[in-house]
């Protein structure tokens, strides 16, 4: 059974109409349904702590809980979180007001990342080639006009150049198993260019990653 579901999947599985935000409606559908086991996709409803809820139900969730998913819910907590434990990671700041960022951002080079802390569905990252276009991203971000609540708090990053691999990991906080890597493609435009996205595709396993 798969909620909310779309088009395309509900050609092959039961699909029910759902309110991914509450929780509530979540462990509803699940016990009406005699569900046994969930597994929860997206992000907002383990951000929300959904898989706590079905736990507290007695029903067994698959996904991280709200405390864990803060790594996902915040980059801001995701920085510090990193920096705190010497993961490597691009030199950052995270801001909540306008004149700190302002100052931070005389002193980065360009190009320059400004990114919304919060969700934003893939879509809160700019790589910005100016001064100005950053100030501006900022400016909109803290004003909660370009992605509500998710750009209250802002990390402005360095640029960082590459190749990117996913690792994705099962854990269940002792053991662990690891999938086959895979890598996303973020930007929207031919050739790596214009605003970053959810991911205009994905390709696994990755001919470049070997077992080192």
């Amino acid at each position: 059974i798969v909620a909310p579901g779309n088009g395309g999947i509900a050609r092959e599985f039961k699909t029910l109409p759902l309110n991914v935000e509450s929780n509530e409606e979540i462990s509803q559908i699940v016990q009406e349904e005699g569900i046994d086991f969930v597994v929860v996709g997206p992000e907002v409803p383990l951000c929300n702590g959904a898989v706590d809820e079905l736990n507290r139900a007695g029903i067994p969730a698959y996904g991280p809980n709200q405390s864990a998913a803060r790594l996902e819910g915040s980059k801001a907590f995701t920085k510090d979180f990193l920096n705190r434990h010497n993961i490597p990671t691009a030199s950052y700041g995270n801001f909540q007001e306008v004149e700190p960022a302002l100052r931070y951002l005389s002193t980065c080079a360009l190009p320059v990342v400004v990114k919304a802390s919060g969700l934003a569905a893939g879509k809160g990252v700019l790589i910005c080639e100016s001064v100005e276009d950053a100030e501006a991203g900022i400016r909109d971000m803290l004003s909660g006009s370009s992605f509500g609540d998710s750009g209250k708090e802002v990390v402005i990053e360095e640029f960082l150049s590459g190749i990117e691999l996913s690792c994705f990991v099962l854990t269940d906080g002792n053991d662990y198993v690891t999938f086959p890597m895979a890598k996303d493609y973020k930007r929207i435009g031919e050739g790596d260019t214009g605003l970053n996205t959810g991911g205009m595709g994905a390709i696994s396993p990755v001919p470049f990653a070997d077992e080192k």
